[in-house]
Formats: C-alpha cells, sequence, structure tokens
C-alpha cells in the first residue's frame, strides 16, 4: 500500500453541509449561501446552444468571458484569470506562494477554506483576532511574521457576512511588506458593489490579488466559474500549476452571458438585501442578535454555544438547515443564508419557537 504525504495524512476532510431532512419533512437549506433564485434566463439560454459541440474541449483562455468582465468593471482582461470557483484560484494561489518557508496568515474568523488551502500546501496558517467578528487591519499588522508570504482576506467575510471599507484594505497592503501577496476574496463583492468601493486598482501595485465569483450573485453556483484580476508576474506562475480545461465551455458562455445582463444580477441583489434587512429587523425584534451583512446570508448570535447547538438540533427537527460556525472559531453562532419568502417565513417561525421553548 502506498501512502499520502504526511502533511495531508494529518488533515481532515473539508466540513460539507449536512442536509438529511428528517422523515416526512421538506428539506430548507440555508445553509451554503446559494442564490434565491435561478441565473439569468439569458445565461441558461446560451448554456444550451453549447451542448452540440461538446466533443471539443472549453476555451483554455476564458476569452469570451474575460473580455466580459473587462467591460463590466473597466479592467484590463490580460490580468484576469478564471477557474472553477474562487476556490479553485484559492488553492493555486496557495501552492505557489505558500510552502513549508511560506506560511499563510488570514484573520481570525476567516473562510474555512483558507486553512485547508494552506494546509494542502503545507504551509503554518496563522490567524490574528477579529474586533465583534469585523477584520481588524491592526490586529494583522501586528501579528504578521518575518515568514508570512500569503495573506488571505474576505470581504465581505464569509462566515462573519461584515467588511471593512476600502480605506482599510489599502491600509493594509501599505502596511504590509512588498514581498507578501494579498488576496482579497470578493465572493460577495456583489452585494457591496452599491458602496462604490471597488478594489481592483489595488492589483495595480503587482503583490494584490482580487477574487471573485459567479456562485453567489449570479445564482451559478452549480456551473462553477469564478475568477480574479492578477498582477502579469502573479498569472504567469499561477497558469503553471492550473487545470488547462478548467471550466466547461456551457459554463463559461452562460457566465459569460450573465455579465453582459447585468440589471438581472443587481435585481438579484437588491431582492436579497431587502428580504436580508427586513429578515434581521424582524429577528432583533424578537431578541436574537444577528451581525452586520454586506452579503446573502445573516450570522446569528444565538447567546452561547449551547443555545447555538440547541437551536440548530431544533431547526432541524423542522426540515431547516443553518451552518453552526464552530469551525469558524464562532461556537455561539449559526448562519442562515437568505433564501425565498416563504421558505424565510418557515426558517423564523421555526426560531420563533425554538426560542419560546428554551426560554422556558
Amino acid at each position: 500500500m502506498t501512502y499520502a504525504h504526511p502533511h495531508i495524512a494529518r488533515m481532515s476532510p473539508y466540513a460539507l453541509a449536512q442536509l438529511n431532512a428528517p422523515g416526512g419533512k421538506t428539506l430548507i437549506s440555508l445553509s451554503q449561501n446559494e442564490s434565491l433564485r435561478p441565473p439569468s434566463p439569458t445565461a441558461l439560454e446560451a448554456a444550451a446552444t453549447t451542448l452540440g459541440t461538446s466533443m471539443l474541449y472549453p476555451d483554455p483562455d476564458w476569452t469570451d468571458l474575460r473580455h466580459a468582465l473587462a467591460d463590466l468593471h473597466g479592467i484590463d482582461a490580460g490580468g484576469i484569470l478564471c477557474g472553477s470557483g474562487s476556490l479553485d484560484l484559492i488553492a493555486c494561489l496557495a501552492r505557489v506562494f505558500s510552502g513549508p518557508a511560506r506560511a499563510v496568515f488570514a484573520p481570525g474568523h476567516a473562510y474555512p477554506f483558507f486553512r485547508t488551502a494552506a494546509q494542502v500546501a503545507d504551509a503554518r496558517f496563522d490567524t490574528a483576532e477579529e474586533i465583534d467578528a469585523v477584520v481588524s487591519v491592526d490586529a494583522l499588522l501586528e501579528a504578521v511574521r518575518p515568514d508570512t508570504g500569503l495573506v488571505l482576506v474576505a470581504n465581505p467575510g464569509n462566515p462573519t457576512g461584515t467588511r471593512i471599507p476600502k480605506s482599510e484594505i489599502l491600509r493594509l497592503r501599505q502596511g504590509l511588506r512588498q514581498d507578501i501577496l494579498l488576496v482579497v476574496d470578493e465572493a460577495y463583492g456583489e452585494f457591496a458593489d452599491h458602496l462604490g468601493e471597488r478594489c481592483f486598482d489595488l492589483v495595480q501595485g503587482g503583490n494584490t490579488v482580487i477574487l471573485r465569483t459567479f456562485s453567489k450573485a449570479y445564482g451559478m453556483a452549480g456551473f462553477r466559474v469564478g475568477w480574479g484580476l492578477f498582477p502579469p508576474a502573479i498569472a504567469q506562475e499561477l497558469r503553471k500549476v492550473m487545470n488547462p480545461n478548467n471550466i466547461p465551455a456551457s459554463s463559461q458562455i452562460a457566465a459569460a452571458a450573465a455579465v453582459r445582463d447585468d440589471a438581472y444580477m443587481r435585481e438579484t441583489c437588491a431582492m436579497t438585501a431587502t428580504l436580508r434587512d427586513q429578515t434581521a429587523a424582524h429577528l432583533r425584534k424578537a431578541g436574537l442578535d444577528p451581525y452586520p451583512s454586506f452579503t446573502n446570508f445573516l450570522l446569528l448570535n444565538m447567546g452561547s454555544p449551547e443555545a447555538a447547538q440547541s437551536a440548530d438540533t431544533a431547526l432541524r427537527a423542522d426540515g431547516v438547515f443553518l451552518r453552526p460556525q464552530g469551525g469558524a472559531g464562532l461556537p455561539h453562532t449559526l448562519r442562515m443564508t437568505i433564501a425565498d419568502p416563504e421558505a424565510m417565513n418557515t426558517a423564523i417561525g421555526s426560531l420563533m419557537r425554538w426560542k419560546e421553548e428554551y426560554r422556558a
């Protein structure tokens, strides 16, 4: 029998969502931050046109998709790389720019896959405390070590839903050594674009990468498309480890069509924000405590790990699945995806019943 590398053998499998509704209950999954509505109809129509040419390999340079993104965001198409979701790009960045001699660094409640990517690269994973589930630039800068090579920051954050302004991202970049690569994961960036603080211009400095995805605001999680804007030297190295046929033709064409239907995506973001804020207000009136959110989910502060576990058990018995966040250092919380109004009403009702019984 052959054996895995020791650092891989020491890893635990990535924690997937558990979605087994009890018998007789309809599953309401509010655990994976999926969109509350399907992709743009034009994207689905475009994907269907590719089925007859599925014997061909997809475009390894994602040409049409890159140019659609460049036109929408006013950025250089030559700096765009695409991956099978932004997770693919994060994993490749960790493989190339971290390792036994170059540690990975992130905020304390970072997206758990950041740690996984570091472990696969055999890199030490360091964290710095957050303040009220908000990234602290001061804490990050104070905790940088001599061997820090890669800093990963999700903004808006997952699982927190909170964000820091562009001025703080700039302060972080300016405070880091020039040999440290800063990666800003904006998987939920479209939900905050109305604030007018896009960070693509930071890439011009040569040591910053901005990532985005089609899985959230575009409602295309099943198509597996992520992308990022990269400095030329970083992109050149990353292409060496990327799968040259990483995104199917149907996904590329669908994503390009979705980009060109910007109004549909913006409408999805507006619908989501309205329902999110209504849900947050309702929960606050009921005595629950959601954190501020700039995403398509709410992080609920249940007060204690025991209360969070009790609520999670009660909701699952009703077929309602939220996501516990003990793995992100937030055992007193549950993360709730914003779904359609009917699902949200069911989830809120289940939470209210739990709250009354838990008090008793």
